[in-house]
């Protein structure tokens, strides 16, 4: 029939379709295609295979196909990953079209700046990952509080906001950190508000605007005790407090004097600093020669900042510790 749509005769032929009375929903109707539990838990077992180790799963999907396995199609396979908590790669967002204000902050004490951060420490298996938050006060860059779980999530966050707060006896004036999910998180966003502690945010994609924060992780992550990979969350939270301890109380930060952080947050610098003059002053008396000009020790800078709009930069600080414990 000419000018006739053949899917309309076909529709007509049938005659109008007759409602269902007590229709099933789609998600409980029988799926015979689906995969079970043994086969979800196959395509986990090759995902998780040492023998693909460092890969990234659509690399370990065609390989194990390759290898003679195959249980479903690769979009099941991502769905599956997601499903079971396995991180994925993921692709680059676009800059936003209205750059943010740069954030500019300004410590001369202890207490007034906070600036924090998430990193993630790899896990035995593909896709695992142990989440490592810090904060640090970006004047005496003492970590002070800290936390390690095996997912991001607000609420931990909030956790150790309140922890680091009441351990430190005093809530900052501001509290920086990136655009990440927890740190954007409504229970952050309470805690914060509740406490009257103003936040800001870095701009997206820079990361010299949360430098302590990157500098630290960078710090932690090179020395020679670093394991690439934990054999579970109790060996991270356990390399995470012996680094905490031996960053805070042994190592002279050249960020702030060579002083360790928790002996600037704490105020114990000057009788270090008389001392250091004093054997200072001992060695030039004994050899004068061997100094230009009387001799100083490195003193704490008087302020830190984030993108000091006085121009000054701020110092990366750099560590080498020694393992004892």
């Amino acid at each position: 029939m000419a000018g006739y749509p053949r899917g309309s005769f076909y529709r007509d032929r049938a005659g109008p379709a007759i409602p269902v009375t007590d229709p099933i929903p789609q998600r409980l109707r029988p799926q015979p295609a689906m995969l079970d539990q043994t086969e979800r838990d196959r395509v986990l077992a090759l995902i998780s295979d040492s023998k693909y180790a460092g890969l990234s799963l659509s690399q370990i999907f065609f390989r194990a196909w390759d290898d003679g396995h195959w249980v479903a199609s690769k979009s099941t396979w991502y769905r599956i990953a997601r499903a079971a908590r396995l991180e994925l790669r993921k692709h680059r967002k676009r800059a936003s079209k209205n750059p943010r204000k740069i954030p500019e902050l300004i410590a001369s004490a202890p207490t007034q700046v906070w600036s924090w951060d998430i990193t993630k420490l790899k896990g035995p298996r593909y896709g695992q990952w142990f989440h490592w938050y810090v904060i640090i006060d970006i004047f005496s860059r003492k970590i002070v509080g800290w936390r390690l779980d095996e997912y991001e999530d607000g609420t931990f966050a909030q956790q150790m906001i309140t922890a680091a707060v009441a351990s430190n006896g005093a809530e900052p004036r501001f509290f920086h950190s990136d655009n990440g999910a927890a740190m954007i998180s409504k229970p952050v966003a309470l805690l914060l508000e509740r406490l009257g502690i103003t936040r800001s945010f870095s701009r997206p994609k820079v990361s010299n605007d949360n430098p302590f924060s990157e500098a630290l992780f960078r710090t932690g992550k090179y020395v020679p005790q670093f394991p690439e990979v934990f054999d579970n969350i109790t060996h991270a939270r356990e390399w995470a407090g012996w680094f905490v301890h031996e960053y805070n109380m042994n190592h002279r930060h050249s960020g702030i004097g060579y002083h360790t952080p928790n002996d600037v947050h704490e105020g114990l610098t000057l009788e270090i600093d008389t001392a250091r003059t004093r054997t200072l002053n001992l060695a030039y008396a004994i050899h004068p020669e061997r100094f230009t000009t009387p001799p100083t020790p490195p003193r704490v800078p008087t302020h830190s900042a984030i993108n000091d709009p006085r121009g000054k930069t701020t110092p990366t600080p750099t560590l080498t510790l020694s393992h004892t414990g």
